[in-house]
This record gives C-alpha cells, structure tokens and sequence, in this order.
C-alpha cells in the first residue's frame, strides 16, 4: 500500500472515534507548523531527499510526512509522485512562495499564514494583498438584477421594460 493511501486510512478513519482523531489533527498540526517554519526560514532552498530522509530531518513519523508532502505538493514549483510515494522516493520541497502562501489561506489555516517567518518574506501589505486574492477568487459574484421599472443598462434613458427588457410581440405568441 502507497504512502498517501496508508496516511489517509489512518487520518480520515472515523471508525477509530472523534476524541482520537482530534488528537491526531492537533498532533499533526503542531508538527506540520514547526516543518513550514523550518521551511519558510530559507525560502530560496530546495530542500530534497527521500521521504524518510525528510521525516528524520524534521524529526516527524512517516506518516506525518506523507500528509506533509499531500499538503505542500499544490504550491511545489516540481510536484511530488505523491499517489505512489515509497518511503525510498525521492522527494523535493522547492515551492512558490506566494502559491504557498495563498493555499495556506484557501486552507483556512491561520496557525501556517500567520507563522512569524512569513514577515520576513513577504512585507505586511504583499501579505494583505495575497490574502484578499487568495479570497476573491473564491467569491462567487452575482450580477445586479435589472427590473422593468429600472434605467436600461444600455444607456438609453428609458426604463428597461420599454427599452432592452421589451417583449416582442412575436415572442409572445
């Protein structure tokens, strides 16, 4: 069984109980923060190796790491084998630092797009910027809805039920 396959068995099992699945996410999280900080200290640096090698190198299980590398892998400049990932792949964590940044906000998780290190990376402003982007284009946006009695959007200076909004006898029949 793949690495993803095996981390996603154990992360999403709901058979094992809500209290214990909490546990994990926070345990998980926790971990996940102090990796990103680790990262975000030397953003020019690809950091590479197997994915063992990296769970030793950030001092986390296997299994953490899988979910990671699942995690970073949509904001990585080269995307990981992540469907077939071995603890012997060889994996890279060279990202786009506004991608990252963006995913993390599209994931909600203040405690990463929050983290101190960001500040030395992007200037308060760029990080307000990236952040309302990363949110608008999410924002489904609706048209105005034109009623009959309301200016033509076209311009004319007539209502819109005598203008554009008109039915054509034709179409009435």
């Amino acid at each position: 069984m793949a690495l993803l396959e095996q981390w996603r068995s154990i992360a999403y099992d709901e058979s094992v109980g809500k209290d214990k699945l909490q546990r994990l996410w926070a345990s998980y999280f926790q971990e996940e923060k102090e990796i990103y900080a680790q990262l975000l200290k030397n953003p020019e640096e690809v950091v590479t190796g197997t994915v063992k090698e990296l769970a030793d190198k950030y001092q986390v299980s296997l299994m953490t790491m899988t979910g990671f590398l699942d995690g970073i892998n949509d904001s990585l400049v080269e995307s990981n084998p992540i469907e077939e990932m071995e603890e012997d792949t060889q994996v890279n964590l060279g990202f786009h630092k506004e991608s990252l940044y963006k995913n993390m906000v599209a994931a909600e998780a203040d405690w990463l797009y929050n983290l101190e290190e960001w500040k030395d990376i992007f200037d308060e402003e760029t990080r307000k910027a990236l952040y309302k982007e990363q949110k608008a284009s999410t924002t489904i946006v609706k048209e105005a809805k034109v009623y009959p009695n309301d200016p033509c959007p076209c311009g004319s200076g007539k209502k819109y039920k005598k203008c554009c909004g008109r039915v054509s006898k034709d179409a009435s029949k």
